[in-house]
């Protein structure tokens, strides 16, 4: 539902204005009065510097959450960079590495190896 909210919402904020920003995941507290969205910029890695103007427009956001679900209680909404892609491409460039790339081939050529 938050994901829907940034696709459609105009925000008023110059910073967010135009803005195209993925919700990858969200995580609600026990007590579900804190859900923390991590967010992402496909294709670009400047969301940390997005992150002081989301938490200006989290009240709105809230709000309109509140509206569309009809909750009785909407958790406050906190943002963090999803850095799992940036973390799987950096995995995926050491892996291509041809010193990495040469061990990884003889270990799999390695009989006793399981994979």
């Amino acid at each position: 539902m938050l994901a829907d909210l940034f696709a459609r919402v105009e925000f008023r904020d110059p910073e967010l204005a135009g803005v195209r920003i993925t919700v990858t995941e969200v995580r609600l507290s026990p007590d579900l009065r804190h859900a923390t969205a991590f967010v992402a910029r496909l294709g670009r890695s400047d969301i940390d510097a997005l992150l002081p103007a989301l938490a200006r427009a989290a009240p709105y956001l809230r709000s309109e959450l509140g509206r569309s679900l009809r909750l009785r209680g909407v958790p406050d909404l906190h943002f963090q960079p999803d850095t799992a892609l940036d973390y799987a491409m950096e995995i995926d460039a050491l892996l291509r590495r041809p010193e990495v790339a040469k061990d990884l081939g003889s270990a799999t050529e390695d009989p006793d190896f399981p994979g």
